[in-house]
């Protein structure tokens, strides 16, 4: 079944590179960015029945949410779409990488971003946190991608839904426990 999935922050590179295998893969995607004109021509460029969106409308739109913005965007981007994913899956890809020292590992005072997260959209969302440390360029070209994907959730179910989004667009989805645990996947890419 196909399954409406939003990603907002959706034209940078990781967010792009996700939607696209994403829609290839069947799924209903839209690309969600803080401007709806700058989504929808992404979108076009991409092709494969993708959609673009503010990203409050795509977030409110969706069954499940991927979050794909810097650090830096993070606590903006969770507040705009708070509002519209209670009790929907939201997927965190943030990594607290800080420029210009961004091969240094950089957890903020809340031990990660996925805790960050967590702070900020509370506890009727189910929260995951996953696809941490793959290359953006290697998603965003042809073929299966070698690369394992970490996920992490408190609830199973959740985690497993990811773990076969992971699985859909060429990776290996794992399962890597409870979201507190996500803090070493994101201390890890900076080395990566």
């Amino acid at each position: 079944m196909s399954q409406k999935i939003a990603v907002v922050g959706g034209t940078g590179q990781l967010g792009s590179a996700l939607a696209w295998r994403l829609a290839k893969a069947g799924h209903d995607v839209t690309i969600g960015s803080r401007q709806a004109g700058s989504a929808q021509a992404k979108a076009g460029e991409l092709g494969h029945g993708l959609t673009g969106a503010s990203n409050p409308d795509a977030a409110a739109a969706a069954d499940i949410v991927l979050v794909t913005v810097p650090f830096s965007a993070q606590e903006a981007t969770l507040s705009e779409i708070r509002p519209h994913v209670a009790g929907k899956i939201v997927v965190d890809t943030t990594v607290p990488l800080v420029p210009p020292k961004v091969m240094r590992v950089q957890l903020p005072e809340e031990g990660s971003a996925a805790a960050c997260a967590h702070k900020l959209l509370g506890d009727d969302v189910r929260l995951v946190a996953a696809f941490h440390n793959v290359a953006a360029h290697r998603l965003a070209e042809e073929g299966d991608v070698d690369c394992d994907i970490l996920v992490f959730g408190d609830e199973k179910a959740a985690r497993a839904e990811v773990v076969a989004l992971a699985e859909a667009v060429g990776l290996r989805g794992i399962h890597a426990g409870p979201l507190v645990n996500a803090a070493a996947a994101e201390a890890m890419t900076s080395l990566l």
